[in-house]
């Protein structure tokens, strides 16, 4: 069955220029991190570096967007940054693109290729749909502090992604919470690639051709389908 994806009018209040599309997966085989995985977060920071061309990544016009809309909902987007640019920054960095396992490292070496924020959602721990709100405050967001899980809320008028169980992500795509992340056991996913105009639309759709291409390498027979924001 395919996973609902709903964005409320509040949000597109908020920013009328996002859009986003989804790649949902079935047959999936996730593992540690390999060869193959690390060369494309080598590849993906050095495309990021051509495509910055010694620019900061929020100078770019789509993380500046990002920037602007992380205010516009009372976040501060130099200490929360969007997920894009946080992993950005890290690809610059002397630290490097973390390898975290197979899937995650794909879909985040597509984010720093294309400086889109990519999130990878695995459908078995996701209850009924996913909606992209803004928050009361009084929502639970279940994560993990000081290696014991705890319960935190959202600040109102947050926007979150959640589903019937709680918040799932918060800030947008700025933190996932454990309970919907992709582990070694993953054989189900949605990624959602999201974008703030002026990224083209055209733009957002082939790097999430580019993904389903990348899961289907790696995950040979994987049912794969992609969809745009307006399907």
């Amino acid at each position: 069955m395919t996973l609902s994806l709903t964005v409320s009018d509040e949000v597109r209040a908020l920013a009328p220029g996002f859009t986003h599309v989804a790649v949902e997966a079935h047959g999936l085989v996730n593992g540690p991190s390999t060869e193959g995985s690390s060369a494309l977060l080598d590849e993906a920071a050095r495309r990021l570096a051509v495509r910055l061309d010694g620019r900061a990544p929020q100078d770019d016009l789509h993380m500046a967007a990002w920037r602007e809309t992380y205010t516009a909902f009372g976040s501060k987007p130099s200490r929360t940054r969007n997920s894009a640019e946080a992993l950005a920054k890290r690809a610059l960095s002397e630290a490097g693109l973390p390898r975290i396992n197979l899937l995650v490292d794909l879909y985040n070496a597509l984010s720093v290729a294309h400086l889109i924020p990519v999130g990878g959602e695995d459908l078995d721990h996701i209850q009924g749909g996913m909606r992209l709100v803004r928050s009361t405050g009084d929502e639970d967001f279940v994560t993990v502090a000081g290696g014991e899980q705890t319960v935190e809320h959202p600040d109102p008028g947050e926007v979150v992604w959640r589903d019937e169980a709680g918040v799932t992500c918060r800030r947008w795509n700025w933190r996932q919470g454990p309970r919907t992340r992709l582990t070694e056991a993953t054989t189900s996913a949605v990624f959602l690639l999201e974008g703030m105009a002026p990224l083209p639309v055209p733009e957002i759709e082939a790097a999430a051709a580019e993904l389903a291409e990348l899961l289907e390498k790696f995950s040979p027979g994987a049912r794969i389908a992609v969809r745009s924001a307006t399907s």
